[in-house]
Parts: structure tokens; C-alpha cells; sequence
């Protein structure tokens, strides 16, 4: 069959990017080779906060006492826990089968590869091969567990992201390796039900592309809740010929073995394009990612690559971003190309890690002379209120514009809160402005306001 946009690949970038080129008229099908949606909604962000939540809720009921409820005893239902985030996810994905029925979208069932230019060649699971033909192609292949050598993921002991949602029983312990987001958050939800996790991270802090200050916020309420935390310290090997797993670590003082039942494996992602047909059509890479313009083209015409695959923060709202940007580009429109400079980054650990623009180490090291400002999640109404005192909002503003370089935050639903500062920095929004627009009373988000007055000496509530 012959269409205006094949898409390959159905997560947010590709459902996304599809839905978009449907409204704008373009003839449109997109190939998935199983779940629609991709590994974010199916195995990643969606049933990830599903996980999430019901560690919270458990939370809540432990300390039901510090709000003055009285409950009996209650425990942790793992396999419900996990049902229940499958059952999530399932229903996204349905949702998004009726959108692609809803804006008219083919979908085709099968692995993709290009066969020529404005060729993809799919095939199905029962190796059946069809050929299509399309104007535009574009790849969202999106990304995988990246597998170090010396920890070989067997999806039994040794387990990546997706078997880590879906473990036959809670492990009694657990190593992460890597504390990223994916890292920090499974050591939460693991620890909040139980396990015994310890993180081994290979850099000085955990959630290493934070602002230093969140990450030891972080780190202090999880050593408080009883997570080990292991900083500059490799992971040499792991020994699995035992009942459990032997995991033996390199620290600052020497080398150490830790025994646990299960290793997850947190240490990035790799990009598929393995098969795709890219080395045949000359498509140009570099270092894992293909390279592209500022509106997603390769160097062979008809082609584009958004998300995972391209350079950037291989984040779900990135690629939804890309995907849009790259579909209005194909259908003629004048897009502006994306401000990577202006991308937020949510850590859904409890509690939750949020941020955009730059780190104050960053902004010094650029040569600002600098404004900063902090409020404590401690000195704040609501939060004292909802029981959540842990965290902090850190501002950073350029000293001499007022512009907003860096906005960091660490409490209870900061995730829910981020977007003012990235709204306000694409709209030059300065320090003064923030702190003159009010802010509703008692809510977390006065906070941002609160950091703001500090960074200019007129904090009240300090």
C-alpha cells in the first residue's frame, strides 16, 4: 500500500507524530512490532507510576497514625501490585488503538525495515513479508536496556527494567545498579515494600544529572527510610551460581561483596536500530544515534528519526515534541525548531525529583554571576499540612537580566509543579516578574515564589 507518512514505531514519539500528520491530512500508517505505545506507556512511564503509586498508598498506611487514623494491620500484595500496573498499562494502550481507529490511521503489525528509498519492508510474526510505500518515513524505534558486560542481564537474577516490573515475587534484597531516574525510582518503590535495596552508583552522586543540593536532599531522605547508598563505587561482577546473587563492588576503600536476591540493571539505555535497513541506505550515525537536522531529516531524503534515536534526552515528552515539530515540517508548515536548552526532567521517586535549565555548578562554570534562592519544603504551610516537610525548591537566576537559568525542586508532587518554570523561561519571564505574580496560599507551588524572593533578599517566610 502507498501513504503520505509511514511511521516506525508506535511509542510517544510514533503515535504522536502519527495522530499529528492524520490531522493535518496526510495519509498515515504506523508499524509496531507488539504493544501499541511503545515501551513508555506499556513497560516504562505509565505502568512505572502505577508501581508508584501503590507504594505510596502503603506508605500512607504505615503512617496513618501521624494523621491521626487508626488502621489495622496491612501489608503489601505484590502480585496485586503488579497486577494492578499491568491493568493500567493495558488500558492505555486500548486507548491508543482508538485513537489510531479514531484519526484513521493503518496500523500495521510487524517488524519494519527499509528496503529502498520511500520502501519498508514489514514483517510479520508468522514471517510473512508486505512491502509499503510512503512519501515520508520516520524511524521512532526508541531504546532498550543498555547491558553492561560484566552484568549480563539473564531476566532472572539479573534483571532489566521491564522484568523488574513484573518478578514473579518480591525479592527479599536488592542491588541497583544505577540511579538514575529508572534506578531511583524501582529503589523506591523495592524499599517502600520491603526489600532491602542498596544502590551502587558509578558517579559521585545519586541522579548524577541533577543540581548537587537535590541530589543529597534525595539521598539524605532515602538513607533516612533505609536505602544503602553506594557513590563512586563500580559493580566488578556478579556470581549467580548461588541460591541469590553475589555482587562484587569497588569503592574508594577497597572491594566488597554484597549478597541479594535480585540485581537490577539501571544503567542506561541503547538505541534499536539494529536492522532497520540504515547501513544499507547510507543513513548517517554517530555514536549510537542517527543524525538529523533541526527537523528530524537524515541525509537521505524522505527519511527523519525522532526520540530515543536521535540526539537529545531520550524522554517520552521529547519525542512527542520531536514528532509533532518533524510531521508539521513534512506537511509544510514553519515549526520552530525544539529548545533543548528548555526541557524538564521528573524523577517520580517519593519524594519526587523535578528540573529545567541549568544546574548552579553549570551556570557558574558558564560564567554567570548568579542569583540563587532555596525554600524548604520545612517552612512551607501545606506541606506541614499534608505531612510531606522533606525537600526544597532551588531557583538560579542571572544576577544582571534577572533571567531564569535554572529552576531545581525535591518534595511531594514537584512533577506537578515544573511547568511554571519551563513556561515561564520560554517566555523571558525574570526573577522580579515571578516574584511579583501572586501565588495561591497554602499550596506547594508558593515555594517557587518563596525561592524566588530569597534569591533577592526579600524572602518573608525565611
Amino acid at each position: 500500500m502507498s501513504f503520505d507518512l509511514i511511521v516506525l514505531g508506535s511509542g510517544p514519539g510514533g503515535y504522536v507524530a502519527a495522530i499529528r500528520a492524520s490531522q493535518l491530512g496526510l495519509k498515515v500508517a504506523i508499524v509496531e512490532k507488539s504493544e501499541l505505545g511503545g515501551v513508555c506507556l506499556n513497560w516504562g512511564c505509565i505502568p512505572t507510576k502505577a508501581l508508584l503509586k501503590s507504594a505510596q498508598v502503603f506508605e500512607y498506611i504505615k503512617h496513618a497514625a501521624d494523621y491521626g487514623i487508626t488502621v489495622g494491620e496491612s501489608k503489601p500484595e505484590f502480585a496485586s501490585i503488579v497486577k494492578r500496573s499491568r491493568d493500567v498499562a493495558n488500558g492505555m494502550s486500548k486507548g491508543i488503538s482508538f485513537l489510531m481507529k479514531k484519526n484513521k490511521i493503518e496500523v500495521i503489525v510487524g517488524f519494519g525495515k527499509l528496503v529502498g528509498k520511500g520502501k519498508l519492508e514489514v514483517t510479520a510474526a508468522d514471517g510473512k513479508k508486505t512491502t509499503h510505500e510512503a512519501k515520508s518515513i520516520i524511524l521512532a524505534t526508541g531504546a532498550r536496556s543498555r547491558e553492561l558486560p560484566n552484568i549480563k542481564m539473564d531476566g532472572k537474577k539479573i534483571v532489566g527494567y521491564m522484568d523488574a516490573m513484573v518478578l514473579p515475587t518480591q525479592p527479599k534484597s536488592m542491588v541497583v545498579v544505577g540511579s538514575g531516574a529508572i534506578g531511583a525510582e524501582f529503589a523506591y518503590f523495592y524499599n517502600s515494600i520491603g526489600t532491602k535495596v542498596t544502590i551502587v552508583e558509578y558517579l559521585p552522586q545519586i541522579l548524577p544529572l541533577e543540581d548537587e543540593e537535590i541530589s543529597k536532599a534525595l539521598a539524605r531522605t532515602y538513607k533516612k527510610s533505609g536505602i544503602s547508598i553506594m557513590t563512586d563505587a563500580e559493580v566488578l561482577s556478579v556470581d549467580t551460581s548461588g541460591e541469590g546473587c553475589k555482587v562484587k563492588i569497588k569503592t574508594k576503600t577497597g572491594e566488597e561483596i554484597i549478597d541479594c536476591d535480585i540485581v537490577l540493571s539501571a544503567v542506561g539505555i541503547q538505541t534499536n536500530l539494529e536492522n532497520l535497513g540504515i547501513e544499507e541506505l547510507k543513513i548517517v550515525t554517530d555514536k549510537g544515534k542517527v543524525v538529523v537536522d533541526d527537523f528530524y531529516k537524515t541525509n537521505v531524503d524522505g527519511i527523519y528519526a525522532i526520540g530515543d534515536i536521535v540526539k537529545g534526552p531520550a524522554l517520552a515528552h521529547v519525542a512527542s515534541a520531536e514528532g509533532i515539530i518533524c510531521v508539521e515540517k513534512i506537511a509544510g508548515h514553519h515549526p520552530e525548531p525544539l529548545n533543548y536548552d528548555n526541557i524538564p526532567g521528573c524523577t517520580y521517586c517519593w519524594p519526587e525529583v523535578a528540573s529545567v535549565g541549568l544546574t548552579e555548578k553549570k551556570a557558574r562554570e558558564l560564567g554567570y554571576d548568579i542569583k540563587v534562592g532555596r525554600f524548604p519544603f520545612s517552612a512551607s504551610g501545606k506541606a506541614s499540612a499534608s505531612g510531606a516537610k522533606d525537600g526544597m525548591v532551588k531557583v538560579i537566576f542571572d544576577a544582571k537580566y534577572g533571567e531564569w537559568l535554572g529552576c531545581h525542586m525535591v518534595g511531594a508532587n514537584v512533577t506537578e509543579m515544573i511547568a511554571e518554570a519551563v513556561v515561564a523561561r520560554r517566555l523571558e519571564t525574570t526573577g522580579h516578574e515571578i516574584l511579583k505574580s501572586i501565588h495561591p496560599h497554602p499550596t506547594m507551588s508558593e515555594a517557587i515564589m518563596e525561592a524566588t524572593a530569597d534569591a533577592y533578599g526579600e524572602c518573608i517566610h525565611l
